[in-house]
Order: structure tokens, then sequence, then C-alpha cells
């Protein structure tokens, strides 16, 4: 079992991680805003049951990796600063697009929003690279069962998800509202996951060299 402070960690950059906009964020607004909000939750389980094949399959590596390859477990740790001193800029990048700037999408049936959220995250690249990178961070092999922490882990992180972006989904509508009448906002947002994420990779690589 992680011990709190890294549950807690972790939980907190999963928050990061699912308010930052990406692929899975725009699909579930944009099919939110165009078909409503029973598209958009029905989008959401879409992307979260991809969530649940990627922690699997990265559970099940990093306990394999942990076993043959020590050394590697703390390359992974370093990749994950990386990766999210890499997000930070993507979120205050000059340019950066707002999740709220929806693309119209067609109307489509319960089966295909849930394939196409499914889908959406299945060929996201950046969930593979954010299990293999950043769960060795949390994870203490003394602790006891590296798969058990991975996929507590990994239940944290769905959860998380579902719950921030079906709020999302249900709330799309009035928040673009909002946004397109306050632009600043959108910036404030931006820089505000920006900071988090580079705050959170910083203190991953000192504890990584310590």
């Amino acid at each position: 079992m992680p011990e709190l402070a890294a549950l807690i960690g972790f939980a907190l950059l999963a928050l990061g991680f699912v308010l930052t906009p990406g692929p899975n964020m725009v699909y579930v607004i944009s099919r939110s805003i165009t078909q409503g909000r029973v598209a958009g939750l029905i989008s959401v389980a879409g992307v979260a049951l991809a969530f649940v094949f990627y922690i699997l399959c990265a559970a099940f590596g990093i306990t394999a990796l942990v076993i043959a390859v020590p050394y590697a477990y703390d390359a992974l740790r370093c990749l994950g600063a990386g990766y999210l001193l890499w997000l930070a800029w993507e979120a205050v990048r000059p340019n950066g697009r707002s999740p709220f700037q929806i693309a119209r999408l067609p109307v489509d049936g319960p089966r295909k929003l849930f394939l196409m959220g499914f889908l959406t995250n299945l060929l996201n690249p950046k969930i593979a690279v954010l299990y293999l990178s950043l769960l060795p961070h949390f994870i203490d092999p003394a602790a006891g069962s590296v798969l058990k922490q991975s996929l507590i882990l990994g239940a944290i992180q769905i959860l998380i998800s579902v719950c921030i972006n079906s709020l999302i989904a249900c709330a799309a509508g009035s928040i673009a509202r909002f946004l397109s009448t306050r632009p600043i906002w959108t910036t404030v947002q931006r820089w505000l996951m920006g900071t988090v994420l580079a705050g959170l990779a910083v203190r991953m690589a000192t504890e990584a060299r310590s």
C-alpha cells in the first residue's frame, strides 16, 4: 500500500493532468456542447475504459521492470519529471488553444460515442508515457507489492479523471459561454496548470537525485 503522502501527491498530479487541455478534454467538451450532457458522459465512460487498459499494461510492465532492471526504475522517475515540464510548457506556450474553443461534431449514437471516447484516449500516446514515467515516482518497492501499488494509484487517477470529466461534460455549455465573454480566465487557467505541473516536475527531479 503506498504511503499517504504518495497517495495525496499522486492525486494532485492526476488532478493537474486531467485539468490540462488535451485530446480527451477537447473531445468531451465538444461532444457535450454539440450533443448534450448525456452524450458527454457516455464519451467519458469510453475514455475511462481506455485508462483501465493502460493502467493494467503499465502495472504489469513496471512490476516486471523493477524485478529485471532496478536502475531503470530511477530512470523512469527522471523521465517523469521531464514529461511534467513538457506538459507545463504545453499549457502556457504562446497561442495555446483553449479546450472550450470547440469543434462541431456530427450527432452519433451511444455506441459510437462510447467507442470514440475509448479510441480518443487509447490513441493518445501521452497516457502511456504518463503511467510508465510517473507511476514509479510514487511507488516504493520496499513497501510491498509493486503491482498492487500500481493498481491503487491507477484507480485513483481513473476516479479523479472520471469525476472531473463528468463535471466538465455537465457544465461545458455554461463554462464555454462564461469564457467567451471573459477570455482572461482562459489564460489564468493555462498558467495555473502550467505552474502546478512545473512545480511538481522540480520536486520530482530533486527527489530523484537525492
